[in-house]
């Protein structure tokens, strides 16, 4: 629940500071089943409410069929301004906006509150559907992967990077840039997978106050690990501290000190002082 409110104070610092900038919809690739708001000056019969079909196309007055299929706005004004002045009209003003967005689906899986398909219409941000998905969990990494079909091709259903697809492309994002709003918002497209992979663990055991698993972080210290599981006991000793690590496949024991950094797997076994 923290981590999710953390995600809305996000949207909310990201508006502020990106505010000023362009609106994140003139960015907006167009698609079927979106609804545009086409207006002409001082045209009346140009002006109008037009739905973009199943091939990327609208009917347009004088033009017939105009391709507006993954253009955005800006794009297609300047596209029916070339066209209408063209041995139509002399000097032609146009502009054009989303009247209707179109409903998109993306698939969210792993570490957030509640995984599966959303049906969402906009122009979709990571920050928007992570909350939309209840935020993500105390066990979630620190990267989201956006997996998106290469080449504009539809999948049948959510992909997961490792699945190896060479027909997908993967991107990575970090969550304390989005949470802190380091990060300027990222478009989701229809189709995307956002996968929230689980943490990295390690162990603590030994003369600590609570021994368990715990959620490894980058750039973690011995130290804090040990802090993490509560400290040393009484009997516990920061001296002769010893990880379990698996290098090559192979698990090695070293010794090691609190300054030395964890790695993602680590045992870590803190021995009795010797009285």
């Amino acid at each position: 629940m923290a981590i999710a409110v953390a995600l809305v104070i996000g949207v909310t610092c990201a508006g502020l500071r990106l505010g000023a900038q362009q609106p994140i919809a003139a960015h907006y690739l167009v698609g079927p089943e979106d609804t545009l708001r086409i207006a002409v000056f001082n045209e009346d019969d140009l002006t109008s409410i037009y739905t973009v079909d199943a091939g990327g196309n609208i009917t347009f007055p004088l033009l017939g069929s105009v391709s507006v299929g993954g253009l955005t706005l800006g794009e297609i004004q300047d596209e029916i301004t070339r066209q209408l002045g063209d041995g139509f009209l002399v000097n032609p003003q146009v502009s054009c906006e989303i009247e209707e967005y179109r409903r998109q689906s993306v698939y969210v899986l792993g570490e957030v509150g509640s995984p599966g398909i959303y049906r969402l219409s906009g122009n979709l941000t990571l920050i928007a559907v992570l909350v939309q998905a209840g935020g993500t969990t105390a066990q979630a990494g620190d990267e989201v992967h956006i997996i998106r079909p290469a080449n504009g091709r539809m999948l049948a259903g959510p992909v997961l990077a490792e699945d190896g697809d060479p027909g997908v492309e993967v991107i990575r994002v970090s969550l304390e840039d989005i949470r802190t709003g380091r990060l300027a918002l990222v478009t989701v497209l229809d189709g995307d997978t956002i996968n929230v992979p689980r943490a990295p663990t390690f162990y603590v055991l030994g003369q600590v106050a609570s021994p368990g698993s715990y959620v490894w972080t980058r750039g973690m210290t011995v130290q804090q690990a040990i802090a993490l599981a509560g400290g040393y006991t009484s009997r516990g000793s920061n001296r002769g501290i010893r990880i379990s690590r698996i290098v090559d496949d192979t698990r090695i024991e070293v010794g090691v000190d609190e300054d030395d950094q964890v790695q993602p797997g680590d045992t870590i076994n803190v021995r009795a002082r010797r009285f």
